[in-house]
């Protein structure tokens, strides 16, 4: 279930970042582009934090998988 999380978050960066750069070219505008793309940024380093190992070399989605099994 995750896992399906984690890749909704990816596409909803991705079209974000597709929405802002459609939005800045149609209308000139700055600050609402700037803030899509932010919020993009803000999306994929969460997904990044969730899924890069510590050093242990266990990712914090590896501790939730495993503790929800148990």
């Amino acid at each position: 279930m995750t896992d399906i999380v984690l890749s909704i978050v990816m596409l909803a960066a991705l079209a974000l970042l597709a929405g802002a750069y459609v939005l800045w070219r149609r209308t000139a505008q700055i600050k609402q582009p700037a803030l899509m793309v932010v919020l993009a940024v803000i999306a994929v380093l969460n997904v990044l934090i969730w899924t890069l190992p510590t050093s242990t070399g266990e990712a914090p989605i590896t501790r939730i998988k495993s503790a929800g099994e148990g």
